[in-house]
């Protein structure tokens, strides 16, 4: 049961309360009842209007916003996508198309699959546009909401077709934004770490991955992508904690992969290396060892060479691969900050310009 349904059934159970205590006060003071009268009839409250409301409302969005989430079939599996536009473009997640260019989709409330093939996959965000062969009659493009306006509390419904079961539907809130998180490449995954992704409780299991995580105005302000995994329960996912992709960044990828084919401009920062994670005499990660560094790339001006081992990027401590992704993740292409890093055992540091990915 989410917050507002509890607090409204709350209500509801102090109004009969207080319904009894004004009854049991008039019977003190006002004239007797008629004889014969049963005095002990129970009194039905009425259903506040507040539940009543809010059920309509969670009906008329999913009515609104169902027929836009379809199911995606690739040779490896099932997961969801959003219908983009009325041309037929659909977005999804990456891992859902991984490297195959032909599947076969099912709108909600249908049964005969349609052919679409891939117009980009874009796996260092986990997203991808695929495009219909032949736009059905009807077709209805979801609206994408503003990232910026999406607050930690408010009602969400996640759908898609988790398990396989098409144009499912589940409820929760938004329980955090702005999360950096880095994916699992075993399974499908693409290994991306994604920043700013929006944290819900509302249920996203194997098959959910490209749907449609929706407002109560009818918006889809953020595509479902992942659950956590709990190393306690062998890897399984953490009931209660998954992560969408918010709306702004969808409609920036998308966006460009639609009109130009591919993503041109990724808005995200990179320093031009490759590396590995690095471990102390305990076995514990201690940084990242610079492996090759591109000509005329970030590290390169700022003077990084081979060898070198990245301990800080600004202010965040880097001891993994991991933790530099979601450094880079959280700046932009052409910010100027600073690297820390270790070179034949001194410490040293240099400006660096962040290059774009």
């Amino acid at each position: 049961m989410d917050a507002s349904l509890a607090r409204a059934l709350r209500k509801a159970v102090s109004a009969v309360a207080l319904a009894c205590c004004a009854a049991l006060a008039a019977g003190c003071t006002g004239s007797a009842a008629p004889a014969g009268q049963d005095t002990a009839a129970p009194t039905r409250a009425a259903v506040p209007m507040a539940v009543s409301d809010l059920q309509a409302q969670y009906q008329k969005v999913i009515r609104e916003v169902l027929p836009s989430v379809v199911q995606i079939q690739a040779s490896h599996g099932l997961g969801s996508g959003v219908v983009y536009d009325d041309k037929g473009h659909i977005v999804t997640n990456a891992h859902v198309v991984q490297s195959e260019k032909i599947f076969k989709v099912t709108a909600a409330n249908s049964e005969e699959p349609l052919t679409a093939r891939l117009v980009y996959s874009y796996p260092e965000q986990d997203l991808a546009v695929i495009k219909l062969d032949k736009v059905p009659a009807g077709l209805k493009a979801a609206v994408f909401g503003d990232s910026e306006t999406v607050e930690v509390g408010q009602i969400v419904l996640a759908m898609g077709s988790p398990l396989g079961l098409s144009s499912s539907v589940t409820e929760g809130i938004v329980s955090a934004t702005g999360r950096t998180v880095s994916e699992g490449s075993a399974d499908g995954g693409t290994g991306a770490t994604i920043a700013n992704m929006v944290q819900t409780s509302a249920a996203i299991n194997p098959g959910n991955s490209g749907g449609a995580l929706v407002n109560l105005a009818g918006q889809v302000i953020g595509i479902p992508t992942l659950a956590a995994a709990d190393p306690d329960l062998g890897g399984s996912a953490a009931p209660g904690i998954g992560f969408a992709i918010p709306a702004s960044m969808v409609g920036t990828v998308a966006g460009q992969i639609v009109e130009k084919g591919k993503v041109v401009d990724s808005g995200r920062a990179a320093l031009g290396i490759s590396a590995r994670t690095v471990v102390d005499d305990r076995y514990q990660p201690a940084g990242v060892a610079v492996v090759t560094v591109a000509s005329g790339g970030a590290a390169d001006r700022a003077g990084l060479r081979p060898g070198d081992i990245i301990t800080a990027l600004g202010k965040a401590p880097i001891t993994t691969i991991t933790s530099l992704s979601e450094a880079l993740a959280a700046d932009r292409p052409g910010q100027r900050t600073t690297v820390t890093f270790q070179r034949d055992g001194a410490e040293r540091t240099a400006k660096v310009t962040l290059g774009e990915q």
